[in-house]
């Protein structure tokens, strides 16, 4: 019931600014094509500033807040969304002025898009939009994988476009009447000021917690675990934290936070956290020192149900397995049974990490099945290999987590297999 009501307040705010624009347009329909067009330019400058402060908004990362939309990943995902479809519509917002202003000639369209140096609303406007492109860019995949801590400092030049797109959209708003403008700017600019306090200010005290190091074990040739002590965290399996080393002895990432899966099991008393060598910061913990301080905040995400003993088949691979073995690790206290099919996917043997401890742990849990399939010996993962494993793999839950590889062969199979889509749920962790 909750979920569902901060889904429909999410759904509300992301129309918040649209209602208003829908009342005066009854109250006054524009008379030609051209106070059309400028009457739909300035809406979408209403609509894309709004949007961009309830992206502001949605990037709160407010602990266990996430799960009622369906996880940290999905929010982001939404937030990618609401930044996009913010950038288009104040792309379009210069276009469809100046278009509107073609029958007054090229003068027109000239005073629109270059106005006097004077006019300084207009350009607080034009140098919110170019802000948007240096800060929005790095998101897009056309510029290839962005570098995790430059898109950090990038982004937060939001903050200043954002002020500077308020100061235009004050200064020379003719769509909203003033009851609807205070509405509408009051409203967002809250939400955002609240989101702007918590994630640089008060986030840092109530949210973050200090942990210790007490042991680091490493995996494979760039996969380590760590082992934290510190006080409790409630979290489910599956969830995974942002961690920030303070180890002065770093040689990349002291003080940066990442976001790394949680191992443990719910009921253990100390955290563990797996960590592969993905970049510079990742690569320097491979060998941080034993008893140095960390800092978490978390938990986040929702992929695994709680209970597990409805018919369900995982499939993971690489760092993807953390999930998995977090719930696996907690069949030990769980008095439910269990119906899980585990396939563990690796290139070799030597990869398959976690095989031999998600083997004992199945030797000793009824219900609990582990496959190994290695790419290196057997190819892809096939419909086959899953029949000759786990015959009544179409009629079960699949959970799938892995590198964007293994995600799109799986989901391809599966769909060509009859399994509907809503009993596939999948998990790429990848949050820029």
């Amino acid at each position: 019931m909750a979920s569902g009501a901060i889904r429909l307040a999410t759904l509300a705010l992301v129309l918040w600014p649209v209602v208003p624009l829908g009342v005066g347009l009854r109250a006054g329909l524009p008379g030609d094509a051209a106070a059309w067009l400028g009457w739909l330019g300035r809406a979408c400058g209403v609509v894309g500033l709004a949007w961009l402060l309830l992206a502001m908004v949605l990037s709160i990362r407010l602990p266990r807040w996430d799960q009622a939309l369906g996880g940290l990943l999905k929010l982001w995902r939404f937030h990618h969304l609401l930044g996009a479809g913010s950038f288009l519509l104040l792309m379009l917002h210069p276009l469809l002025l100046a278009l509107a202003a073609v029958p007054g000639g090229p003068a027109g369209v000239l005073a629109t898009l270059t106005p006097p140096v004077g006019a300084w609303p207009v350009w607080a406007g034009w140098a919110a939009l170019v802000l948007m492109m240096v800060f929005l860019a790095p998101s897009f995949s056309f510029f290839g994988p962005p570098d995790y801590q430059r898109w950090k400092w990038l982004h937060r030049l939001s903050g200043a476009a954002v002020v500077l797109g308020l100061v235009h959209t004050l200064a020379l708003s003719r769509t909203l009447g003033p009851a609807s403008a205070a509405w509408v700017w009051g409203g967002v600019t809250a939400l955002a000021l609240v989101a702007f306090v918590w994630r640089l200010g008060l986030s840092r005290r109530f949210a973050r917690r200090r942990y210790r190091i007490s042991r680091v074990e490493l995996l494979a040739e760039r996969v380590v675990e760590l082992t934290l002590e510190g006080p409790p965290l409630a979290y489910d399996a599956g969830q995974f934290v942002y961690l920030a080393p303070l180890d002065p002895a770093l040689a990349a990432g002291r003080g940066e936070e990442h976001p790394y899966s949680l191992v443990s099991a719910p009921h253990e008393s100390a955290l563990r956290i797996a960590i592969k060598d993905l970049g510079d910061a990742s690569a320097a913990l491979m060998h941080v020192t034993v008893g140095s301080d960390v800092t978490v905040e978390g938990p986040y995400g929702r992929f695994l149900p709680r209970r597990h003993d409805q018919p369900a088949l995982w499939i993971g691979g690489g760092i993807g397995m953390t999930p998995f073995v977090s719930a696996a690790r907690g069949f030990a206290v769980q008095s439910e049974s269990v119906d899980v099919q585990l396939v563990y996917c690796a290139n070799d043997p030597s990869r398959a990490y976690y095989l031999r401890e998600l083997e004992d742990i199945a030797a000793e849990r009824p219900g609990f099945v582990v496959h190994a399939h290695y790419f290196a010996d057997e190819g892809p993962l096939s419909p086959a290999f899953l029949e000759s494993r786990v015959a009544d793999f179409r009629q079960r839950d699949v959970y799938v987590c892995g590198p964007a590889p293994l995600l799109a062969l799986v989901e391809r199979l599966l769909r060509h297999e009859g399994v509907p889509r809503r009993r596939i749920v999948m998990e790429e962790f990848d949050l820029l």
